[in-house]
C-alpha cells in the first residue's frame, strides 16, 4: 500500500454536523476545553487528516488540488477524498462538530477549540515512515503542548492506516517485510496508546483496527480491479489479531479503549465474498475495487497534470456508486455508509 497518505447531511439515519471553513477565522490558540459537548481529539494519518498536510504543491500533496473536494465543500480542503473523511463522522458521532486542524488552529476562535483538535496528518504511523510527516508520538506531544496543564477531557481518536508496512513495503519490495514488521508496529502503538491514559489522563479512547488493505485500488490495479490481494488482506488480519490481544491486555474491563471495527464493514462493502451474496450491500456501491479517480499512469495519482497542465486522470461521474475515490483512500458516501455501522458502538462506548 501507498503513502495513505482519512451543513446538515442524513445518512442512512446518522446525522452530520461539519463545521463550515469560512467559520476558522479570528484568533484563539487555547483556553481549557469546557462546555457540556465532550471535546476529540485526533491522532493519525490521511484518514483522519482535515487539513494538517501543507500544502507542498501538487505532486506531494494531492489533497489541496482538484478533484480532492468535489462533493464537499466543492473544493480542496487537504482532505483526501472528495469530500468529508472519517474525522468528519466520528465527530458526528460524538455529538459535535468536526474539531479544527491543528494547522488552522490560530485562525479559530474559542469555541471552535471547545471541540477538540486534529493533530492526524496524511503520511504519519505510528513509527516514523519516512514520509517526513510527524508520527504519532509527535502529535501526542503537540496534545500535550496544547492542553497547557488543563485536565484532558473528552475522546481520543487514534486512526491508523498502514503507512508503517507501506513505507515497509517501498523499501524492502514486497508484502512478507512489511507482515514481519506488524509486532514493532503494534508494540509502538501499545505504547502510545498507554500513553495517552497514564500519561496524559485520557478516560475513552477510540483506536482503529486496519481495512482489508488487499482490497485497495493500489493493490486491485495489477488485478484489473477484478479482486483482492489476500497476501495484503491476510497481514491487515495479522495486525488486527494483534492489536485485539494488546487492548484485552491494557483494559480487560473495556472503559477505557474502543477498537473502532472499520474492518468488518469495509469487508461487506468491498471484499470479493460480498459480490456473490444477496446482502443489499453489493448494490450500495456497485463500483467496489475500482477508484472514482483514476490515474491514467501505472505510477501516476489522482490530481497529476503534465507540464502543460493536462490531467492525467479521469474522473467518475457519480463518487458515491464508488467506494473508492482515489488508490487508498474511500469516497465521502463510503465513509458515511462505514459510519452506520460503527456508529452505535460508539454511543455505546461514551455512556459506559
Amino acid at each position: 500500500m501507498v503513502m495513505v497518505v482519512l451543513l446538515l447531511l442524513c445518512c442512512g439515519g446518522l446525522v452530520l454536523v461539519v463545521a463550515d471553513e469560512s467559520m476558522a477565522a479570528g484568533k484563539g490558540d487555547g483556553g481549557c476545553p469546557g462546555g457540556d459537548r465532550q471535546p476529540l481529539w485526533v491522532f493519525g494519518d490521511s484518514y483522519a487528516d482535515t487539513g494538517n498536510l501543507g500544502n507542498l504543491g501538487r505532486e506531494l500533496t494531492h489533497a489541496w488540488y482538484d478533484p480532492y473536494g468535489r462533493t464537499f465543500p466543492r473544493h480542496p480542503t487537504g482532505r483526501f477524498s472528495d469530500g468529508r473523511v472519517l474525522t468528519d463522522f466520528v465527530a458526528s458521532a460524538v455529538g459535535i462538530p468536526t474539531p479544527v486542524a491543528y494547522k488552522l488552529r490560530r485562525r479559530a476562535p474559542g469555541d471552535l477549540l471547545a471541540r477538540g483538535m486534529n493533530f492526524a496528518v496524511g503520511g504519519s504511523g505510528v513509527l516514523d515512515t519516512g514520509y517526513f510527516q510527524r508520527n504519532i508520538s509527535a502529535q501526542i506531544d503537540l496534545f500535550q503542548k496544547q492542553l497547557r496543564g488543563c485536565a484532558p477531557t473528552g475522546v481520543a481518536l487514534v486512526v491508523v492506516s498502514g503507512n508503517d508496512y507501506s513505507a515497509v513495503v517501498d523499501k524492502n519490495n514486497g508484502t512478507g517485510a512489511a507482515i514481519a514488521y506488524i509486532p514493532t508496529v503494534v508494540r509502538g502503538l501499545r505504547e502510545q496508546l498507554r500513553r495517552l491514559r497514564d500519561d496524559v489522563g485520557m478516560r475513552k479512547v477510540v483506536v482503529t483496527n486496519l481495512h482489508p488493505m488487499g482490497c485497495t485500488p493500489y493493490f486491485t490495479r495489477p488485478l484489473n480491479y477484478s479482486g483482492c490481494d489476500p497476501l495484503a488482506n491476510a497481514g491487515a488480519d495479522q495486525h488486527n489479531a494483534a492489536l485485539r490481544s494488546v487492548l484485552d491486555e491494557l483494559d480487560p474491563a473495556n472503559r477505557t479503549f474502543l477498537l473502532l471495527d472499520l474492518h468488518t464493514p469495509f469487508v461487506a462493502f468491498v471484499n470479493d465474498a460480498a459480490v456473490n451474496s444477496s446482502s443489499s450491500t453489493t448494490t450500495r456501491f456497485p463500483v467496489r475495487l475500482r477508484p472514482c479517480c483514476v490515474t491514467s499512469k501505472a505510477d501516476g495519482y489522482c490530481g497529476q497534470q503534465d507540464d502543460a497542465g493536462n490531467r492525467q486522470y479521469t474522473v467518475c461521474d457519480d463518487p458515491d456508486r464508488h467506494f473508492y475515490w482515489d488508490d487508498v483512500h474511500p469516497t465521502q458516501a463510503a465513509w458515511a455508509a462505514v459510519a452506520v455501522a460503527f456508529t452505535p458502538a460508539i454511543h455505546a462506548f461514551l455512556s459506559t
